[in-house]
């Protein structure tokens, strides 16, 4: 017994003398070093975020107001801009609509709420958008659109609330075209396209909202 012991203390001495070499596949793998992502230029670092609160007082119950003017690409008609379902259904979340490639995420009987798409090398301001047909009385309602989004990388306090003051006027003229709408009224021509900051509805781009800032 004791010399069996021996025999194999010293085969096992002689193994690791020798320098018994062991598959690479029975080591212990040291982890990968993860590659850091390469930046984006869409992620902002210190996000001030802002909102736009509209109303317009409506002389019609809400649910007729939403009819009128609460389908998703009725936008076309109220803001006086080219509107086609480019994904989807009108009206279903996930639908999509060629204004800006806005993306519906939320909705309810009265309401939708949109955003826009990150786009690639642009400062993403995480821009949505919510209108809703609010009733007041059994006979009268409230149109309400709410602006959110992020006006940081604008250059200054001044340019912010240029900014916002260009929007408010974008978007109360869309709800006074809905609300003239809703009431069986006929909507005038549109203003030239030049005549407004920027040309177009949203400033930078032919589109309500999208801005400069996104």
């Amino acid at each position: 017994m004791v010399v069996r012991i021996r025999y194999v203390i010293g085969t096992a001495a002689c193994l690791f003398a020798i320098g018994v070499t062991v598959p690479a596949s029975a080591r212990a793998q040291a982890p990968a070093t993860a590659t850091p992502p390469t930046p984006s230029g869409i992620v902002v670092a210190n996000p001030t975020y802002t909102s736009i609160v509209m109303e317009m007082a409506v002389n019609r119950p809400a649910a007729e107001v939403w009819k009128r003017v609460g389908k998703y690409c009725d936008i076309g008609e109220w803001f006086q801009i080219p509107c086609t379902i480019t994904a989807g259904k009108d009206g279903e979340v996930g639908a999509v609509r060629s204004v800006a490639n806005e993306v519906l995420v939320g909705k309810t009987e009265l309401s939708y709420t949109y955003t826009q798409p990150v786009r690639e090398g642009r400062p993403y301001n995480l821009y949505h958008g919510t209108l809703e047909a609010r009733p007041v009385t059994a006979t009268t309602s409230k149109l309400v659109y709410t602006l959110m989004f992020d006006n940081s990388m604008l250059a200054d306090d001044a340019a912010r609330e240029r900014d916002k003051a260009q929007r408010t006027t974008q978007f109360t003229r869309a709800l006074e075209n809905m609300k003239t709408l809703a009431e069986g009224g006929t909507l005038p021509p549109p203003p030239p396209r030049g005549g407004r900051p920027g040309g177009a509805p949203g400033g930078a781009n032919p589109t309500p909202g999208g801005g400069r800032a996104n």
